[in-house]
């Protein structure tokens, strides 16, 4: 058996927590709606940060894209605008369920889609190996942890919300159908990954093995960009929100929407670079590693804002119950890892 790479578990992880920090700076500013704030995160994450990074650090990206197959292009870019949708979806779930919940719950899901679908369709060979068991068992692990982090998240609402709020349960009920959905359609990004390795196999020739992914990151984060701006111009006109922009401490929020975005990006940056570190099932194997360590850094995140204050004994124990399933799930499919190259 192979040894475990190391390096590229590390890389993932890294990836995971970055991913499960980079909506905290939401929280610091209450002047702002949603689509204010999510609207210039979204240019710089998936525009500008992307773009800048492929051009940098991919010498001939335009060959890249000009000697890629159009079934490959067309595969990054749809999968990028169905993940652009689960992004939206995404950002609308977490402001009803709370960020710890949210996470769990969409990146439970994700984790499920986003790895056992391309092993199954690439990879059926895999399946009944020590590592396709390995990888299943540690997703099953990932949504066991749901479940818990799900029990927990629902005990809280219910212990901390008062019993005459009229909406409160409509708004739960609905943030967790808009958590659904985003786990869905949140697990095409790994597949414009996935079934994007023509392009990462070109632009290996010119540039570092680390940043080979490079070019169908800027490709499938353009298009899911296409859905993020359209929804959030779509608020800021419905709810005449632009001159909010102006309103509160405008630099202070710029600079947390900055922020924001690059954060996130470099959590995907950081799962390319794992990837590619873990072999030919690099995109599958780390993808419920990147998802169980971004729900794992959500919740810490979460319990250090005060969203568990008020939880009982009981709702606790479903939450940690739920991280240590998360935990278990990284030690199993990191070992099915081993030997994926």
């Amino acid at each position: 058996m192979s040894a475990i790479p190391i390096s590229g578990v590390a890389w993932v992880l890294l990836g995971g927590i970055l991913n499960g920090s980079f909506v905290l700076p939401m929280k610091r500013m209450p002047a702002w709606r949603w689509e204010n704030i999510w609207l210039p995160y979204s240019v710089v994450a998936m525009i500008v940060a992307p773009w800048f990074l492929a051009m940098a650090t991919v010498p001939h990206l335009a060959d890249v894209y000009h000697h890629g197959s159009w079934s490959a292009l067309i595969k990054v870019m749809l999968f990028g605008f169905g993940w652009g949708i689960g992004s939206v979806f995404f950002g609308l779930g977490i402001d009803k369920v709370g960020m710890a919940l949210g996470y769990a719950i969409v990146l439970g899901i994700t984790a499920s889609f986003g790895s056992l679908l391309p092993l199954a369709i690439l990879h059926p060979q895999r399946l009944l190996t020590r590592q396709g068991y390995a990888l299943m068992a540690g997703t099953a692990l990932v949504l066991v942890g749901l479940v818990l982090l799900s029990v927990a998240g629902r005990r809280r609402e219910q212990e901390t919300v008062a019993p005459t709020a009229p909406n409160a349960k409509s708004g739960f009920a609905f943030g967790m159908l808009l958590c659904i959905l985003s786990g869905i359609f949140s697990a095409m990004l790994n597949f414009s990954f996935v079934f994007g390795k023509e392009l990462t196999d070109s632009s290996v020739s010119g540039a570092r093995a680390a940043m080979s992914a490079n070019p169908v990151w800027a490709l499938a984060l353009s298009a899911g960009f296409l859905a993020n701006s359209a929804y959030c111009g779509y608020l800021l006109n419905k709810n005449h929100t632009w001159p909010v922009f102006c309103q509160g401490r405008t630099l202070a929020y710029s600079g947390g929407v900055i922020l924001m975005g690059l954060v996130w990006f470099g959590a995907i940056v950081a799962y390319g670079v794992g990837a590619a570190s873990l072999g030919e099932l690099g995109g599958i194997v780390g993808w419920p590693l990147l998802m169980a360590m971004t729900v794992i850094a959500a919740n810490f995140w979460g319990a250090l804002t005060g969203e568990w204050t008020r939880a009982s004994r009981v709702s606790r124990c479903y939450w940690w119950s739920g991280i240590a399933s998360l935990l278990v799930a990284i030690y199993v499919i990191s070992l099915g890892g081993a030997g994926s190259g």
